[in-house]
């Protein structure tokens, strides 16, 4: 058996492996990228820590550090309060508000994790006071910061646009950004109905900046109800505010609007988070980890305990298992899937396979490099001048991008650290298998839209 063929299949006994037995999959991951890059492939164990994501790893710990000093001294229930107040306690308004928020950040130029890492913390945070479900809120993040990923300035509108115009190719910026925002918006349509979001139009609004400690939680409907219930195992828990958890000894008693000075100073490093990465590129997890130092040594005693509750499990998951895909992609197995697709000869059937070839590998690695690796990849195909080029980077870059709501693409892993209102265990459990449902129905969508009609050339 080839080293290619034998990795994929290791891959699939990890996933069997992982679901049977009480293992974290991530270190199971670790063990195959060992096994299978020293005996299939001849790697070396630098080879194989090489392909361990260090950049992800500093942006989890870093992100969820900073924002458990956040939760612990009352910041993130401040701007839970202060989020009400804006949208004068309309929470059916919120997830909109996260999804335009995400894709406009984006569209101007930030990179969709550093999107994520700042807003998810704080969407969660309200999601979990007002009872808004974890995943309709997580996954407003998710698609917003995908909506607006391919606009001409965006990170990946610019690569792809390199990487086309690179091999010859005509493209259109305005067809691969709005190909995009259009899938992803239709996607939050669907995600705000499928987990509530029409449950809150019924819920009316809350008074303006009442604050999740003094006010008593809305109600929720029987359909709502029913879901929790299922998502528990058949018993309904309401996800209720903590006041001693979420309140800091120093926030007001009767809520209100006003800060302590370091839950001040907290929005201030946020902030400052922001700008670093937004305006001067920075990198966020290092930053985040600056960020979160500093905060420590200001009031050492107030973030006391915030390191054990940065999401070590979840860590491990993630980097174990992008490590392995890392070790799949040094030792040719994506090359190998992409040409044995490409060798088939029937272009429709092709650039169907090639969709979903970049959705299946994008959700577990980077999308950045799947298509920089699959467009040239789709450039002998496309010279046959039987399929649109434009229409085909379209759908490639959508097939790859949509799914990166996978629990283990780094928007997903982000996700998973930072949810509120729900065991993160379930969390990851429900957010893989809509992963799953992306990664069967986006590729197709997308080919089927934009490809099929052969309406761009």
């Amino acid at each position: 058996m080839s080293a290619e063929l034998l990795s994929i299949l290791a891959l699939i006994v990890m996933f069997v492996v992982a679901t049977v037995f009480p293992v974290n999959l991530g270190a199971l991951a670790l063990v195959g990228a060992f096994l299978v890059g020293t005996l299939a492939a001849g790697m070396s164990p630098d080879d194989i820590l090489g392909a361990f994501p260090g950049s992800l790893f500093v942006i989890l710990v870093g992100v969820t550090l900073l924002f458990a000093i956040a939760t612990n001294n009352g910041t993130v229930d401040w701007l839970v309060r202060a989020a009400v107040h804006l949208v004068r306690g309309r929470l059916a308004a919120i997830p909109l508000v996260v999804f335009a928020i995400s894709a406009l950040l984006t569209a101007v130029g930030a990179p969709a994790p550093a999107v994520a890492a700042i807003l998810a913390p704080i969407a969660f945070g309200f999601a979990a006071d007002y009872r808004i479900h974890p995943m309709l809120i997580g996954l407003m993040v998710a698609h917003g910061t995908q909506a607006g990923a391919f606009s001409p300035i965006s990170v990946l509108g610019g690569i792809v646009n390199g990487v086309t115009d690179d091999s010859g190719l005509p493209y259109d910026n305005l067809v691969l950004f709005l190909s995009s925002f259009a899938f992803n918006a239709a996607a939050a349509v669907i995600v705000f109905f499928l987990f509530g979001g029409h449950h809150l139009l019924h819920r009316g609004a809350l008074p303006p900046a009442s604050a999740p400690d003094t006010a008593a939680p809305a109600p929720v409907s029987d359909a709502a109800a029913d879901s929790a219930a299922a998502d528990r195992g058949g018993t309904a828990t309401a996800v209720v505010p903590d006041a001693a958890h979420t309140r800091d000894a120093g926030t007001p008693a009767g809520g209100g609007l006003r800060l302590t000075a370091h839950q001040a100073l907290t929005l201030i490093g946020i902030l400052a988070l922001c700008v670093a990465v937004l305006a001067f590129q920075l990198d966020v997890g290092l930053t985040a980890v600056t960020v979160a130092v500093v905060l420590s040594l200001t009031s050492p005693k107030a973030n006391k305990g915030a390191v054990e509750r940065v999401a070590w499990p979840t860590v491990l998951l993630i980097c174990g298992v992008v490590t392995y895909v890392g070790v799949l992609q040094e030792i040719g197995t994506v090359d190998y899937v992409g040409a044995s697709v490409a060798a088939l000869g029937i272009p429709l059937l092709v650039a169907l396979l090639i969709c979903y070839v970049g959705g299946v590998v994008s959700a577990f690695a980077s999308t950045v490099g799947i298509l920089g690796a699959l467009v040239p990849l789709a450039v002998p195909l496309l010279s046959q001048g039987t399929l649109g080029p434009i229409a085909m980077i379209a759908a490639l870059s959508v097939s790859s991008a949509i799914v990166d709501v996978s629990p283990f693409s780094t928007t997903g892993a982000l996700l998973v650290a930072n949810v509120r209102g729900m065991e993160r265990d379930l969390f990851y459990r429900k957010l893989l298998t809509y992963g799953a449902g992306v990664v069967v129905v986006g590729p197709l969508a997308a080919w089927a839209v934009l490809v099929v009609p052969g309406w761009l050339g």
